[in-house]
C-alpha cells in the first residue's frame, strides 16, 4: 500500500489568473455530498465541499488554477483542512497544491476510473491512524557515553587539546570519522530498542531519514485505533526510563502520508 495522490503542476500563475478550477485535499467514503465548517485554501473563502460518485467523494474548494507556493500560510490552511475531514471520516489525503480543471475531471479521472483502487485503499486505511515519532540524544549525553566507551577516541580527543587546528587537521578529521562511526552504531543499537517496544502496538512502521548528528529515529506508524492507548503508554513508559539521555517527539493523529501514495495524471 502507498498515501500521497499527486499531480503534475498546475499553470503558471499569471497565464491562468481568471481560469477556476477545484482544490483536491484528499479523498473519502461519503455517499451524500458533504460540507466542512472549516476554511479554504486562498483565503477567499470559499466552501469546502465533496465531489461524489457512488460511496467514493473527492474533498475539494473552488480555486484559480495556480501554482501554490508553499508557505506557511498555505500548508496550514491545506493541514487544517485534512485535520476537519480526518475527525469524521477515513482519509486518503492528496499532496499539497493539487488543483484539478473542474468537478467533471476530478470524478472522471479519481473517482471514476480507479474507484477500485480507491476503495481499496479505504478498506486498508478504516480504524487506522499515522501517529509519528522522533527520538534524539541529548548532545551532553551522548558524546560522554562515547568517550567513556571508547579510550582510543578518548585518547585522541585529549591529545588534540592546546594544539593548533592547522597543525592538528588530519587527527581532527580522523576523530571526526571515529565519533561519527561510534554514533552510528550507537543509534542502530537505540534505534532497534525503540522499534522492539512498539512492535506489538503497530500494523505498520515506516523509518524516514534523520536529521543531524543527535537524531536516532525519526518513525511514522500505522496504528490501530484500538490500540492507539496502548503505544501511547509504551512511548511514555520509554520517556520515563530512557529521558536522562533522549528526547521523545510524539505526533498525530496526522494524515496517512507515509501510508498511501497514488499518483494524478490529469
Amino acid at each position: 500500500m502507498s498515501a500521497i495522490l499527486s499531480a503534475p503542476g498546475t499553470a503558471n500563475a499569471e497565464a491562468t489568473a481568471a481560469a477556476e478550477g477545484k482544490y483536491l485535499y484528499g479523498i473519502i467514503e461519503a455517499p451524500a455530498p458533504a460540507t466542512f465548517d472549516v476554511p479554504a485554501i486562498g483565503g477567499r473563502g470559499d466552501e469546502v465541499h465533496t465531489l461524489t460518485l457512488g460511496r467514493l467523494a473527492a474533498v475539494v474548494s473552488n480555486s484559480p488554477r495556480i501554482d501554490y507556493d508553499n508557505s506557511r500560510r498555505n500548508m496550514l490552511a491545506h493541514t487544517k483542512v485534512l485535520e476537519e475531514v480526518m475527525a469524521r471520516h477515513t482519509l486518503l489525503p492528496v499532496c499539497f497544491g493539487t488543483v484539478g480543471s473542474d468537478a467533471e475531471i476530478i470524478v472522471e479521472k479519481i473517482l471514476r476510473e480507479r474507484r477500485d483502487e480507491l476503495a481499496g485503499l479505504l478498506g486498508q486505511m478504516h480504524g487506522r491512524m499515522e501517529l509519528g515519532l522522533k527520538a534524539s540524544w541529548r548532545e551532553e549525553i551522548i558524546f560522554e557515553e562515547v568517550l567513556a566507551e571508547s579510550p582510543a577516541i578518548r585518547k585522541l580527543r585529549d591529545s588534540l587539546v592546546g594544539r593548533s587546528p592547522d597543525k592538528s587537521h588530519y587527527e581532527r578529521i580522523q576523530l571526526g570519522e571515529l565519533i561519527g562511526q561510534a554514533l552510528q552504531r550507537k543509534r542502530q543499537d537505540d534505534e532497534e530498542r525503540i522499534l522492539e517496544r512498539v512492535r506489538p502496538f503497530v500494523h505498520k512502521t515506516r523509518l524516514n531519514k534523520v536529521i543531524g548528528d543527535r537524531m536516532v529515529i525519526n518513525a511514522a506508524f500505522l496504528v490501530d485505533a484500538a490500540v492507539e492507548s496502548r503505544l501511547d503508554a509504551s512511548i511514555r513508559a520509554m520517556d520515563e526510563a530512557w529521558g536522562g539521555r533522549l528526547t521523545f517527539k510524539y505526533v498525530g493523529p496526522v494524515p496517512p502520508y507515509n501510508f498511501v501514495t497514488i499518483t494524478i495524471h490529469w
